[in-house]
C-alpha cells in the first residue's frame, strides 16, 4: 500500500522506498540481491514489500536497470 490509512507508516512504500533509496545513494548501481541484503540490514523488509518499493520507484523514474542487470539511480 502507498499509504496506509491506518496509523503505521511504517508499512508504506513511501516509507520503506526511502531506505531502498538511501542504499543506492551510498553506491549507485547495485544488484537486486546485493541492494535486497544492504536494505535488510538496516530494516527489517520482506522480498515482498522490497519488490513493490522498486516498482513504485522504476514507475516514477526515480530508478532503473541498467546494462550490467543492476539497480541504479536515474540521473
Amino acid at each position: 500500500m502507498l499509504l496506509p490509512d491506518n496509523i503505521h507508516p511504517e508499512n508504506s512504500l513511501y516509507y520503506n522506498s526511502s531506505f531502498v533509496l538511501s542504499e543506492l545513494q551510498k553506491n549507485r548501481s547495485q544488484s537486486l540481491l546485493d541492494l535486497y541484503q544492504n536494505v535488510k540490514n538496516i530494516k527489517d523488509i520482506s522480498i515482498s514489500v522490497f519488490i513493490l518499493c522498486l516498482d513504485w520507484l522504476f514507475l516514477i523514474e526515480v530508478v532503473k536497470l541498467n546494462n550490467k542487470n543492476e539497480v541504479s539511480i536515474c540521473s
